[in-house]
């Protein structure tokens, strides 16, 4: 790759999680005169709007372009070594941009939790991106980066006590306050609506190794019922995002050589608490659990209020077991929203870490932690308002 005019485009600037994306590499990175960006979008209008909006300074540049004018996005492309897209849903919107950067041989990280697309486009554009350059990274937000950095944080620490890997992980929401973004959901929308009308992708939907070309593991659990989990003294619901979590953390596993084994098996739900009160929660969850892509949720452009971004969290538990049953925990947080405040930083940190720190990274389609490992961890706690802990 020649000299480039920019490191970074933010495509999908004008968007209510491209806005945030702006507003944190204004803030965060404005001052580093060795980081050059720029914000994309359809309307110049927009962007102009947007630069104030953020207080970005003025001379951030503006570039347009559109996902429905294909020459633009290569127009686009040609200048950046990177680019940021939260321009969804990507099986929609993302297949002309994410193939002008493999044709341009730059990297590419998207918002992504679509794995029929995402599968799709491993299987149409993976040798080509491997011989121009390009590093394709999927799903750089709260799906999935929390929990497959989770995964691999409570491995290194399975190896450290156990001196191997353990076959068993279990990832488990313990609290969040906050909400999943509209685009989350019209992506789930948009993907059950493909299924719909090409029943044959329902078993790459239904296929835990549905992102594992090649290679299919040990059956995994279901985790579509409320159950009650004596070694955690909770009851526990079925998790929306393991949709998606799941199969990137099994891609993950295999992206980098199985260090978590052929035969790992791993699942994510939702602990609700002890009693009948944990069970009665578990419930309403699983409930709760279609209005999250019905007809009241969020739609794309639409967020919660910087008081509720800020006033968000997330807290995950990881719990490795070892074939004695010995078990090993890991905790993992982030301070905002985790579907807006946290996504915004993480999906940046992505593309700044790929940019700066892990420039060894070979070409092809990654995950965030089988590319980035302890290096994204460290950006991610420096920068981003994430912590990694182990727990006693």
């Amino acid at each position: 790759m020649g000299a480039r005019e920019f490191d970074i485009v933010l495509y999908g600037a004008t968007g209510f999680t491209g806005q945030l994306v702006a507003e944190y590499l204004s803030l965060r990175y404005s001052g580093d005169p060795t980081l050059k960006w720029a914000m994309a979008g359809r309307s110049p209008e927009k962007l102009t709007a947007v630069r104030e909006a953020i207080a970005a300074p003025s001379d951030i540049p503006l570039i347009v372009a559109d996902a429905a004018d294909p020459a633009s996005l290569r127009d686009m492309v040609a200048r950046t070594r990177s680019v940021i897209t939260t321009v969804g849903p990507y099986q929609l919107y993302g297949a002309e941009l994410l193939g002008a950067c493999v044709e341009g041989g730059i990297d590419y990280f998207d918002l992504c939790g679509e794995p029929i697309w995402m599968r799709q486009m491993i299987e149409r554009h993976e040798e080509a991106a491997r011989a121009s350059g390009s590093r394709i990274v999927f799903s750089c937000g709260f799906d999935s980066v929390p929990f497959e950095l989770a995964t691999f944080f409570v491995q290194e620490e399975a190896k450290r006590v156990f001196g191997a890997p353990a076959p068993r992980v279990k990832g488990r929401l313990r609290d969040m306050r906050g909400s999943f973004s509209g685009g989350t959901a019209a992506s789930a929308k948009a993907t059950f609506d493909a299924v719909a009308n090409d029943l044959k992708l329902v078993r790459i939907l239904g296929d835990p190794f549905a992102l594992t070309p090649g290679f299919v593991g040990e059956k995994q659990p279901r985790a579509n019922r409320v159950m009650y989990e004596e070694d955690l003294k909770s009851w526990a619901a079925p998790f929306t995002m393991a949709l998606i979590n799941t199969r990137n953390v099994h891609r993950s596993n295999m992206l980098m050589g199985f260090p978590y084994g052929r035969d790992f098996v791993y699942d994510e739900m939702v602990l609700t608490g002890p009693g009948e009160q944990g069970e009665a929660n578990a419930k309403r969850v699983m409930a709760a659990n279609a209005e999250k892509t019905g007809p009241n949720a969020l739609k794309p452009g639409e967020g919660p209020s910087r008081e509720e971004r800020e006033a968000g969290l997330f807290d995950l538990l990881y719990v490795a077991i070892a074939a004695d049953g010995r078990e090993v925990r890991a905790g993992v947080t982030g301070d905002r929203d985790p579907g807006y405040g946290s996504t915004s930083k993480m999906i940046s940190e992505c593309a700044l870490c790929m940019l700066r720190d892990a420039t060894d990274v070979a070409p092809g389609f990654w995950t965030p932690g089988a590319a980035m490992g302890h290096r994204l961890i460290k950006r991610l706690i420096d920068n981003a308002g994430l912590t990694f802990r182990v727990e006693t």
